[in-house]
C-alpha cells in the first residue's frame, strides 16, 4: 500500500511534465520535447496520469482511515493528527512557492485562502490552482477529514450483506458528477488546459471538493468490506491488470468522465487487493524497501513538484525543448530533483511533526483486560502497513 503511493504521485508527476500549457504564468509548455510527434505521443499516453494519480490517493484516503480507525477515538483526536499531517508541509512548500515566483504574479486575495486550503472551492482559476497548484488536492482532504467524523458511524452500521450495494450507488454517485459537469455546468468559454470544457466545467468535476466525496467515501465502504471478509481473491498483479485496462480506457472517453469515474472501480479493486496482500504478509515489490522508502517520500514529492517542475523548468530557458535524447534526460534529472525535495520535505517537516505532535494518545488502561482479537473481528484494522 506504502509503495503504491510513490506509483501515483509519479503518475502526476509525469502528467505534469506533459503539459503543452501550464498553470504558472507565462503558461509556458513543460513538455521538454521539441519534436511534435514525442510531444503528442508522450501527452496522449499521460493525459490520465493526473487524474488517475489524484483519484486514487482519495479512494485511498477513505480506505486506510477507515481501516486504521479505532473505536473510541475521538473526532477532534483524529482531526487533530490529520491536520498535522497535511498543514507543515504545506505552509513550508507555499512559502517556498510564493518567494520562488507565486509572488510575482498571484493575487494577494488568493493568499490566505490558499494558505487555509479554501482555494478549490473558488471556480475562479485564479484562486483555485493558485500559489503551489497541487495543493488544491490538499483541500479536498481538508472536507474529507470534516466529514470522516461523521461518515464512519452510518458507515460502521451499514448491514455487511449491503456493503454491495452501497458501494454500488457511490459510484453512481460520481457518475452524477460527470453528467452534472457536461449538462449543467455552463460549456463556455472554453479553457486553455483541456479545450473541450469551460473553466467552471473543469474546476467542477475536478477541483470543487464535494464531487470528489464520493472517490472518498468508496474508499470508506471498500475498507468495510474487506474486513468483513466480503472481498472476492484478486490478487494484485490481476488487479494491476485491471486498473491499466481502466486507464487505458479512460484516454478515450471524454475527458470529463476520466477525471475519476473511469477508473473509480479498477483504482478500488487495486487497492483492495494491495491491502489484502499487505494484511496477509504477501512478499511484492511493491513492498520491497526502496518502494517503501518511495511511499514514506510521496507527500512531499507530490507537494514539491510544483516548485521542481514550473520554477525549475523556467530557470534553464525559459521552459526550453530538447531533441528526444535529452528531453528524456530532463525529465529523469527533475525526476531525481523532485525525489530529493520530497526526501527533504519528509525529514525535515513530515516526520519530525508527526513523531512530536501526531501519534495517537494511549487509552487509560481498562480495569478488565479485552478478550484478544480473532481475524473474524477486523483486528486487522490496525495494520501499521495500512495506517496512512
Amino acid at each position: 500500500m506504502t509503495g503504491l503511493r510513490f506509483v501515483a504521485a509519479l503518475l502526476v508527476f509525469l502528467y505534469h511534465t506533459s503539459q503543452f500549457v501550464t498553470p504558472v504564468p507565462p503558461n509556458l509548455p513543460a513538455t521538454p520535447f521539441a519534436d511534435p510527434d514525442w510531444q503528442a505521443g508522450y501527452a496522449k499516453v499521460l493525459a490520465g496520469g493526473g487524474f488517475v494519480g489524484v483519484s486514487f490517493f482519495f479512494i485511498l484516503s477513505g480506505f486506510v482511515l477507515t481501516w486504521s480507525t479505532r473505536p473510541g477515538d475521538s473526532g477532534w483526536s483524529f482531526l487533530r493528527r490529520r491536520l498535522l499531517k497535511i498543514y507543515p508541509t504545506h505552509i513550508v512548500t507555499w512559502a517556498i512557492a510564493m518567494i520562488l515566483f507565486a509572488a510575482a504574479f498571484t493575487p494577494v486575495s488568493t493568499w490566505l485562502p490558499n494558505l487555509l486550503l479554501l482555494h478549490p472551492f473558488f471556480p475562479d482559476a485564479l484562486m483555485s490552482i493558485s500559489v503551489n497548484p497541487p495543493s488544491w488536492s490538499l483541500g479536498c482532504e481538508l472536507l474529507f477529514y470534516l466529514l470522516f467524523p461523521l461518515l464512519i458511524h452510518p458507515i460502521r452500521r451499514i448491514a455487511d450483506s449491503r456493503l454491495w450495494a452501497w458501494a454500488g450507488a457511490t459510484v453512481l454517485g460520481g457518475f452524477a458528477v460527470v453528467l452534472t459537469t457536461l449538462y449543467v455546468i455552463p460549456d463556455t468559454p472554453k479553457g486553455p488546459f483541456i479545450p473541450e470544457l469551460s473553466m467552471q466545467q473543469f474546476w467542477f468535476g475536478y477541483f470543487f471538493p464535494p464531487a470528489r466525496v464520493f472517490e472518498f467515501v468508496l474508499g470508506m465502504l471498500l475498507a468495510r468490506i474487506v474486513i468483513a471478509g466480503l472481498w472476492p481473491r484478486i490478487g494484485v498483479l490481476s488487479a494491476t491488470g485491471m486498473a491499466t485496462g481502466g486507464y487505458s480506457l479512460s484516454l478515450s472517453l471524454p475527458t470529463a468522465y476520466a477525471f475519476s469515474f473511469a477508473t473509480m472501480v479498477p483504482l478500488g479493486i487495486l487497492i483492495c487487493a494491495a491491502a489484502v496482500a499487505d494484511r496477509e504478509g504477501r512478499r511484492t515489490l511493491l513492498a520491497s524497501r526502496p518502494m517503501q522508502w518511495l511511499g514514506d517520500v510521496s507527500f512531499g514529492f507530490y507537494m514539491a513538484q510544483g516548485i521542481v517542475l514550473y520554477h525549475g523548468r523556467a530557470l534553464f530557458g525559459d521552459n526550453q525543448q530538447y531533441g528526444t535524447g535529452v528531453a528524456i534526460a530532463v525529465i529523469l534529472a527533475f525526476l531525481v530533483a523532485n525525489v530529493i525535495a520530497g526526501w527533504l520535505l519528509f525529514v525535515t517537516v513530515e516526520r519530525p511533526v508527526m513523531r512530536r505532535w501526531g501519534r495517537r494518545k494511549s487509552p487509560p488502561p481498562a480495569a478488565v483486560p479485552p478478550p484478544a482479537p480473532t481475524p473474524a473481528t477486523g483486528s486487522e484494522v490496525g495494520s501499521p502497513a495500512l495506517r496512512d
